[in-house]
């Protein structure tokens, strides 16, 4: 079976997202890399299985309302009972709660990436 190894995430200040990251989600720190002048190049979070690598990019920002076209949206599962406690962290770390569904809260990283918190589980129909 193949499993999805990681994410990667360009961010003009890998820091900054790589703490919101961590503080929203409970995302654990795993390493940093740095480049021969000592500056900052990247910050991989642990995510269960998976890697968030939060990469140094020098590219503009884009933002994405809606579905864009290629990866649009970071979804982490919760349980029903922490959502409202996931959305006041966001809100605590500046975010804004865009819209909400029955199952699911969509918010921004501080760099404007759509991230949601759900509750929705793939096995329902609906």
């Amino acid at each position: 079976m193949t499993t999805l190894h990681h994410l990667a995430l360009g961010a003009l200040d890998v820091a900054r997202v790589a703490e919101f990251y961590q503080k929203a989600f409970g995302i654990g720190f795993l390493r940093e890399h740095r480049r021969d002048d000592g500056s900052l190049r990247s910050i991989w979070l642990r995510l269960d299985c998976l890697l968030l690598m939060i990469e140094h990019t020098e590219e503009p920002m884009r933002r994405v309302a809606g579905v864009g076209h290629g990866p649009f949206l970071l979804a982490f599962s919760v349980a029903e009972s922490e959502r409202p406690e996931v959305e006041a962290r966001l809100l605590r770390l500046g975010a804004v709660i865009e819209s909400r569904t029955k199952y699911t809260s969509y918010s921004r990283d501080p760099e404007g990436n759509r991230v949601a918190i759900s509750h929705f589980r793939a096995d329902e129909t609906g």
